[in-house]
C-alpha cells in the first residue's frame, strides 16, 4: 500500500529533516510512527503526501509513484494535520460538500457518509455553523469527517487523538478499524503510546530523522514490557 525507500529530506541551509527512510505499510495495517519532538514525523508524513517536495528516494502508493504521478495519489489518500486548518468562512456542511466535490463523492454516498461520521461524532447540529465559532475539537472532528469522506485507501495522520474527547478518540478507533476491514491501511504518528500500543499492529520509531526500529509490534517490543519502555530507551540511549 505505502512503500518509502531511502526517502530524504532536509530543510534548506539545515541538517533538520529525515535521511535514508524506509518503510513498508501493507493493506491491512495499522502502522504507527512514533519519535521525540522534532525527530522528523511531520516533515515525513508531509512528504509521502505531496507537500513537501524531497530531494532523494522513492514513494509508492497503491503502486502508484509519488513524484510521477501525484493527482493519482493524492485520489487514493487523506492527510490529516496536526493542526486542523480549514475555511473558517465557510459553514461545516459546506466544507464538507467542498471536499466531497474534490474527490467526486456521489450525492448518495457523501449524504450517507456525513450522516454517519457527524451523527457520531456529534457534530451534526453544527453543520450549518460557520467553522470560525468551532471549538479546536469541532475542527479536528470536521477535518475528520473530511478524510473519512471518499473512504481513502490509505490514511496519513499526524497526531490525530489530540483535542479529541474520551468518546470521539473511542469512535476514530472503531473507524480507523473500519479503513483497514474494506482493503485500506493506516500511518499515524502520535505519542499517546498506550494507544499506539493496543490499536497498531506494526510500529516505527524515529530519531533525528533516522528511524531507529520498524516492524511488528511483537518484533519491535523484543521483550520489552512496554512500548513506552522501548521509546525511553532509546531516548535514554541517544542522551547517554
Amino acid at each position: 500500500m505505502l512503500v518509502i525507500r531511502d526517502l530524504q529530506k532536509h530543510y534548506k541551509g539545515t541538517e533538520k529533516g529525515i535521511s535514508g527512510v524506509t518503510l513498508h505499510v501493507e493493506v491491512g495495517d495499522i502502522y504507527a510512527f512514533i519519535g521525540h519532538n522534532g525527530a522528523g514525523k511531520t516533515t515525513l508524513l508531509k512528504a509521502i503526501t505531496g507537500i513537501h517536495d524531497f530531494e532523494k528516494g522513492e514513494v509508492l502508493i497503491d503502486g502508484i509513484d509519488l513524484k510521477k504521478n501525484p493527482l493519482e495519489v493524492k485520489k487514493r489518500i487523506a492527510y490529516i494535520p496536526d493542526n486542523p486548518d480549514v475555511y473558517e468562512f465557510m459553514t461545516g456542511i459546506q466544507y464538507l460538500n467542498f471536499i466531497a466535490d474534490v474527490f467526486e463523492v456521489s450525492a448518495k454516498d457523501r449524504e450517507e457518509r456525513i450522516r454517519k461520521y457527524a451523527d457520531g461524532f456529534e457534530l451534526t447540529d453544527s453543520l450549518g455553523d460557520l467553522i470560525s465559532a468551532y471549538s479546536h475539537g469541532m475542527k479536528q472532528k470536521l477535518v475528520l469527517i473530511s478524510a473519512l469522506i471518499h473512504e481513502p485507501k490509505l490514511l496519513i495522520m499526524d497526531e490525530p487523538f489530540v483535542g479529541l474527547d474520551p468518546k470521539a478518540a473511542f469512535l476514530l478507533k472503531g473507524y480507523m478499524a473500519e479503513v483497514t476491514a474494506r482493503g485500506g491501511a493506516i500511518f499515524f504518528s502520535t505519542h499517546v503510546l498506550d494507544v499506539a500500543e493496543k490499536l497498531c499492529n506494526k510500529v516505527a520509531i524515529v530519531r533525528e530523522g533516522r528511524l531507529i526500529t520498524s516492524g511488528t509490534m511483537e518484533e519491535t517490543l523484543r521483550g520489552k514490557t512496554s512500548l513506552e519502555e522501548l521509546f525511553l530507551e532509546t531516548v535514554e540511549t541517544k542522551e547517554s
